[in-house]
């Protein structure tokens, strides 16, 4: 099952919003080269070109299917190429990422190498969901564990590599990071009914699980998960909390 940009972007405004927040913390002058991992369909590159003078962006992701949504964006100072974060190289003056982090592993590795793009005198800035502990987000791995599923995913789960907040402050200050900011906030959606959580959860965490399971399992999949999130939240509507990290460091000129 490949990325739905459709599904996805549902409830793009939610999923949207910490991206204020992380600009905030961005130092913005004119003239960056700024590579965007994980950019997805393209909307937040768009507003990071609108809004960072005479600055130049490249939207970085391994999904064609979203690069394809993300194409039409293009403009003469924003453009998008497939690749991983994993394998992004070069020397930029921002490297920025939203929402996307947390699907690769190792962070303990990950962030060094994510600070090593950063140009002297540069900054990186990364926000990550941070949820995995919420129930919604334990329902599906207790439903990757019960039969038939488990059979199917021949005992796979995805257990999420992000990190404790201070662990991610700890290791940009040992890459060389210099006025760090390491920060976790909830932002909360009002879900109409346990139903829609399934339907968020459905465009990203889900995805993984669907790509290993044949066919025929997902809708029973899906009706198990629901079936859970109902018991979580027999009433409505659902205040459905949502914990995102959002980090960032300069490196000296």
């Amino acid at each position: 099952m490949p990325w739905d940009p459709e599904l996805y972007h549902k409830f793009k405004e939610a999923r949207f919003a910490p991206f204020e927040d992380l600009f905030a913390l961005i130092k913005v002058r004119e003239g960056l080269t700024v590579v965007d991992l994980g950019c997805g369909t393209g909307e937040l590159s768009r507003r990071l070109a609108d809004r960072l003078p005479e600055s130049t962006v490249l939207g970085l992701d391994s999904s064609a299917t979203m690069l394809e949504k993300a194409g039409q964006q293009r403009s003469l100072n924003l453009d998008f190429a497939l690749g991983s974060i994993e394998s992004a190289t070069g020397q930029w003056d921002l490297v920025f990422s939203h929402a996307a982090i947390h699907w690769v592993e190792d962070h303990h590795a990950l962030v060094p190498r994510l600070f090593s793009l950063v140009r002297p005198g540069g900054q990186l800035a990364v926000q990550l969901p941070s949820n995995h502990n919420h129930p919604a987000h334990l329902a599906i791995i207790e439903t990757a564990r019960e039969e038939p599923f488990r059979t199917a995913l021949q005992g796979w789960y995805r257990p999420s590599p992000v990190l404790e907040v201070d662990t991610y402050a700890e290791l940009l200050y040992r890459s060389g990071g210099q006025e760090i900011t390491v920060l976790e906030k909830v932002y909360p959606a009002l879900m109409p009914d346990a139903a829609a959580v399934a339907e968020w959860t459905s465009g990203t965490t889900l995805v993984p699980y669907f790509e290993r399971l044949p066919t025929e399992l997902h809708e029973p999949f899906l009706d198990r998960y629901k079936e859970k999130l109902r018991r979580l939240w027999p009433t409505e509507p659902v205040y459905y909390t949502f914990r995102r990290i959002l980090f960032t460091a300069c490196k000296s000129a």
